[in-house]
């Protein structure tokens, strides 16, 4: 007993339990899909945050101005192991960009796609050649990241977790292609959701209506070509403005708010729900499950988990891709985190405009504790957009690991009924 509390304490102190308060300026003001299985929502707890000091409390305080929004899952097992879920949200609702998150549902539709051509040879380490589209984005003949030399659709997948490439995400986007994209999601039920283009390329509205063409080959044979396509579909209008200055593409500061109407769209429980459904398959309704088999959710598993440095293919510099760094809920990409080994995040983060978000499943193997946890927060301190990367580190990051800390030490002290058989996440490294 006195070594596993000597273990819990070493990891909260590890994880930044005891906070250092920082001095935080005050920023710029500028349903849910149930299951049979689901609990009511209840709303998250004040008494949680209330009397924590330091960086939660300069947040929570000004909820509001920092447009926070938080989804926290608490997970319990029956006698059979099967999932019972207690929603917490904090001001869930409102408008928020999505950035590198919309990675999450390309990897899982890419690899969707894949099981439902249903074609001989053809999977995602199939090699992948893409076509250029002149004015659009280029094409891809090798990929030099590749110990093959070869392009794939699970080399992408992989790049996207590992360390959030945007040509990753690019390459599935095309793949997918942005009808069957967004069509496949609203038959989730996700139907507030807008994946409207590619990201990291300066790209009109017009010009991301189009998917290049590929050709998927098996021993230097064609098993599958996708013609370039041109998407069709009609989105629902809106109005989603901020900020009242904000940087383009060349680096030139345009007055006005920032038009976020014509960008992705992904809300914060449809993310949440995206994370369920594909760690818990089993306790969602048939219209959010996804057509993978177990060594999909294995391979899909493992990339979300894994740190660039324990990657073999592709190879990372461990220097600039530390451990921790797209880790952001409970370890807040700090250079300096050692995650313990018992402990796995499973994660999509995205930064961009202001807007950090992270969603994450979170098991610790050794204490058996599990929970869902996402969260988004606008640490823009001016009102002009595309200048944030500071913020980004001195207020952002630290508030995310200080609120997976929050909810980490509570899931500690959680008692359980039943301990939870979390073997099926445990990483195949």
């Amino acid at each position: 007993m006195l070594a596993q509390k000597n273990y819990k304490s070493a990891i909260l102190v590890s994880i930044g339990i005891q906070y250092i308060s920082i001095a935080l300026q005050r920023v710029n003001t500028d349903k849910y899909m149930q299951t049979l299985y689901y609990r009511p929502i209840d709303n998250f707890r004040e008494s949680w945050w209330r009397h924590r000091k330091g960086i939660l409390e300069a947040i929570f305080s000004q909820a509001k101005d920092y447009r926070l929004q938080i989804i926290y899952t608490r997970i319990d097992r029956n006698e059979q192991q099967r999932p019972l879920f207690r929603d917490y949200h904090f001001q869930t609702g409102g408008y928020f960009y999505p950035a590198s998150t919309v990675k999450l549902p390309a990897a899982i539709l890419a690899m969707e796609k894949i099981r439902d051509l249903d074609i001989n040879n053809l999977n995602i380490h199939t090699p992948l050649y893409i076509n250029s589209i002149p004015g659009v984005n280029t094409g891809v003949q090798q990929d030099h990241s590749a110990a093959s030399g070869q392009a794939s659709i699970a080399h992408y997948i992989k790049k996207i977790f590992l360390i959030s490439d945007n040509d990753a995400y690019n390459r599935l986007y095309e793949f997918i292609g942005q009808e069957a994209f967004n069509r496949r999601l609203w038959e989730n039920g996700y139907r507030d959701v807008q994946i409207r283009h590619r990201v990291g390329l300066p790209l009109h509205e017009e010009a991301n209506r189009y998917s290049n063409g590929m050709q998927f080959k098996h021993q230097d044979q064609v098993i599958y070509e996708q013609p370039d396509t041109c998407s069709q579909l009609a989105f629902a209008a809106r109005e989603d403005r901020i900020g009242k200055a904000w940087y383009d593409h060349k680096g030139v500061l345009q007055e006005g708010p920032m038009d976020f109407s014509i960008r992705n769209r992904l809300p914060l429980a449809s993310l949440h729900e995206i994370m369920r459904s594909i760690f818990f398959p089993e306790a969602v309704t048939n219209e959010q499950r996804y057509r993978l088999n177990e060594s999909d959710y294995d391979f899909l598993y493992r990339c979300m988990s894994q740190y660039p440095a324990e990657s073999t293919d592709p190879v990372y510099d461990p220097q600039q891709y530390h451990q921790s760094y797209v880790k952001f809920l409970l370890y807040g990409g700090n250079k300096q985190a050692n995650i313990p080994s018992d402990i796995r995040i499973f994660n999509k983060p995205g930064w961009a405009y202001g807007f950090l978000t992270d969603t994450a499943y979170i098991a610790d193997f050794r204490n058996n504790i599990e929970f869902l946890l996402s969260a988004t927060v606008y640490v823009n301190k001016d009102g002009i957009l595309g200048d944030d990367h500071h913020s980004f580190e001195n207020i952002g990051k630290p508030f995310l690991q200080a609120l997976g800390a929050m909810i980490y030490e509570m899931e500690l002290e959680r008692p359980r009924k039943v301990i939870p058989d979390l073997s099926r996440f445990q990483p195949k490294v």
